[in-house]
């Protein structure tokens, strides 16, 4: 499995197994999928970016990016935060277990951006998390 992926899977297993996460989004939306309109409210995990951190010769270290977009059906930006704020606190609850092959040596939401959707109809928030990986020996 590729270290994107593995990260991806972790998310989603850490926030459909927190209940201040799916006390506000249910897990059966908190999916990966490139099909719109998105699920309201709804967390649909988005592109991921790989890294070499470069810290060594053996090349064994990643930085990955994933993007969170958060999705509801509001007048304001209030109940988008809300989520984000839960999604944050799911993330900085403990280590993302990555199983095997990969260690997680740390990771953070780096990045939360609140928007107005076009449609006048939605809010739309984009969370960026930051999970620097070690693979681990074969």
């Amino acid at each position: 499995m590729s270290v994107d992926l593995a990260v991806q899977k972790a998310i989603r297993a850490r926030l459909v197994a927190t209940p201040a996460v799916t006390d506000l989004v249910p897990a059966s939306s908190i999916l990966d999928r490139n099909a719109r309109p998105a699920p309201r409210p709804g967390i649909v995990i988005g592109d991921a970016q790989v890294v070499d951190e470069g810290q060594s010769i053996a090349r064994t270290r990643s930085r990955v990016y994933h993007s969170l977009h958060v999705w509801k059906t509001e007048p304001s930006r209030e109940g988008v935060k809300e989520i984000m704020a839960a999604i944050r606190a799911a993330i900085r609850s403990g280590r993302l277990d990555l199983g095997a092959g990969y260690h997680c040596i740390d990771w953070r939401v780096s990045n939360m951006r609140a928007l107005s959707d076009p449609d006048g109809e939605s809010s739309h928030g984009v969370m960026t998390i930051d999970c620097l990986v070690e693979e681990a020996a074969p």
